[in-house]
């Protein structure tokens, strides 16, 4: 149940749930299953995971170890370990799916869109490459712009035609593994038989011998008939497969062919259109240049000043007896002079800002344009260098030469994030990326964080295990336990009005210099995955837990147009619980607090 507030708190708590709420989503998470084959069984890591990320917004995904939230996120780079099986869901980006997407094809995506920022900043980064060069790599890699947009305008023929040959790949495997299959079950069979055949021979049980002899005779026959019809079957699924490929795969290649000739086109228009757009700007800019040139009438002002003083000194060598005059004219004409010339230097001075300006103006253009084109080692180096020192890094000239183990443990995880923002990504995935590093750094690190995702517009999601690290980051928390999420909601909806136990518990765990009770640990351990359990997965370790808790996977209640709960203590009468004493006092204080600011 939910803590005792008033009217006005929960009006509080509801409109800053709403000032939080964003429609636009960049990614979506739909019912996200996946296992991992071990040698003890099928870790079920992920089980049903639904989220959406918004776009401009942060997503706090917090749990224990072991909750899946990194496995989540691996998903969505297309990361996973080679034992990993994807169960079902989805994860929609743009318009597709990404658990469907090829790995040449993710090459697109990863890094360049949806980028990712590891918990250990050592393991991340090569110890005998220099940091310039990792930054860099990326860019270099898929330097040619022109290209990688050719690619995603015959993306989506090209995924269907490289599909469909992906299909037949694994139906045509899936064949053989079933006729592997029953000749593997045939011929374990018969080595039973064998075995006992020798330990027979081993007694000189002659009878048992011909016995035994006899019925390997029948089986193997049988074995083979049946390894005959499971051959047939995978020869015909083979031919299938073969002959579907062959049906469809024409009218894909011409799809794709047609596309190709149409992109082609398409690209040489953009490429002509980035030109155009360049030279416009170059012939404005020179226009804009050309203007500056407004001084001749001053220079030409400033030479009949010089030669009216050189006009009066010969006039004085003729004319001594106008000695005092041609001083005080002498003396004006000279004044006159020098206040031009200073009205000159300022003009001078005027149209110098004025030329840098334009001259950064037109370099900008041309390396915006170069940036669509192609991408030199020059123009990474020195895009590079801007984004190190965007991320805090000092002397970043200097220090794009140097390797990683001359940083400390807070420049290596900038040099990571740097290498993150170099493609300036449409989503930033933080796998706990302050875990390594000590509190100071934790906070700057969270603070450049929080900064680079205004001024890049990106939408995050982070990862972490304490709640309390998400406070000032989090738009929405998703909070994770064996798998599923329990609690999904707004940030101030989840600190200010938890529902779920587990999140009562990470609430309460959280060191607090203005809470006078004691920290509450979370009693017990996570479940074993290979077998979890069948009720609430969380319930053998809630000292709140229900009987029902003990026997069915709670559904989602829904507290709020945006918070949802996964706990039978929202179901219509289910006892009245309220969430222990130290998260209450906080809830009561951090809305005390926030009453007293919207006062003030």
């Amino acid at each position: 149940m939910a803590v005792r507030l008033t009217d006005e708190q929960r009006a509080l708590i509801a409109k800053a749930a709403r000032r939080g709420n964003n429609d636009d989503i960049a990614i979506s998470v739909r019912n996200l299953s996946i296992s991992f084959k071990t040698d003890n069984g099928k870790v079920q890591a992920v089980r049903g995971v639904s989220f959406d990320l918004h776009r401009g917004e942060t997503l706090c995904i917090v749990g224990e170890s072991g909750s899946g939230k990194s496995v989540t996120s691996k998903a969505i780079m297309g990361i996973l370990s080679p034992n990993a099986i994807i169960e079902g869901g989805e994860i929609i980006y743009e318009g597709e799916d990404l658990l469907k997407v090829s790995e040449e094809e993710f090459h697109r995506i990863r890094g360049h869109k949806i980028g990712m920022i590891f918990q250990d900043p050592l393991s991340s980064l090569n110890p005998i490459v220099k940091i310039g060069k990792q930054i860099i790599e990326t860019m270099l890699i898929n330097s040619n712009q022109l290209k990688n947009h050719f690619n995603e305008l015959i993306a989506e023929e090209l995924v269907a035609y490289k599909n469909l040959g992906a299909i037949r790949d694994a139906e045509i495997t899936a064949a053989k593994n079933e006729y592997n299959r029953v000749a593997g079950e045939c011929a374990k069979e018969e080595d039973g038989i064998k075995d006992k055949m020798a330990e027979a021979r081993s007694a000189k049980n002659a009878a048992e011998v011909a016995s035994l002899r006899e019925k390997l005779a029948a089986l193997t026959a049988q074995n083979k008939e049946k390894k005959a019809a499971a051959k047939a079957k995978m020869n015909e699924a083979i031919l299938a497969a073969k002959n579907a490929y062959k049906e469809q795969a024409p009218g894909l290649k011409a799809a794709l062919d047609k596309r190709k000739a149409e992109a082609r086109i398409e690209n040489k228009q953009y490429a002509e259109g980035l030109r155009s757009e360049r030279d416009a700007k170059l012939v404005d800019l020179q226009a804009r240049r050309e203007a500056l040139h407004i001084t001749d009438e001053a220079k030409a002002q400033i030479a009949n000043y010089d030669g009216l003083i050189r006009k009066e000194e010969t006039a004085y060598r003729f004319k001594f007896v106008l000695n005092f005059f041609f001083n005080k004219r002498k003396q004006a004409l000279r004044a006159a002079h020098e206040a031009k010339l200073r009205e000159l230097k300022e003009e001078r001075a005027k149209y110098a800002k004025a030329i840098d300006a334009l001259n950064a103006e037109e370099e900008a253009i041309i390396e915006d344009y170069n940036f669509h084109v192609k991408i030199t080692k020059a123009m990474a180096r020195k895009k590079a260098i801007e984004v190190m020192r965007e991320v805090g890094i000092p002397q970043p000239e200097k220090r794009f030469y140097q390797y990683p183990f001359e940083f400390s443990g807070g420049m290596r995880q900038r040099i990571v994030i740097a290498i993150a923002l170099i493609a300036e990504p449409d989503i930033l995935i933080c796998d706990e990326p302050t875990t390594a590093l000590d509190v100071t750094i934790q906070a700057q690190i969270l603070e450049l964080i929080n900064r680079l995702k205004a001024r890049h517009n990106m939408s995050v999601i982070f990862i972490t295990h304490d709640l309390g690290v998400v406070a000032n980051m989090a738009d929405r928390v998703a909070v994770m336990y064996a798998g599923k999420i329990c609690e999904y909601g707004t940030e101030s909806e989840i600190f200010f009005d938890p529902r779920h136990p587990y999140t009562w518990a990470l609430l309460s765990s959280i060191p607090d210099i203005d809470s006078k009770e004691r920290l509450e640990a979370i009693p017990g351990t996570p479940p074993d995955m290979i077998y979890p359990p069948e009720g609430d997965a969380f319930a053998l370790r809630n000292r709140y837990a229900l009987a029902v808790d003990f026997k069915y996977q709670p559904p989602f209640f829904k507290i709020s147009e945006t918070h949802y709960a996964a706990t039978w203590l929202e179901y219509d009468g289910a006892p009245d619980i309220e969430p222990p004493a130290i998260v209450s006092t906080r809830i009561y204080n951090a809305l005390k607090e926030e009453e007293d600011r919207n006062d003030a």
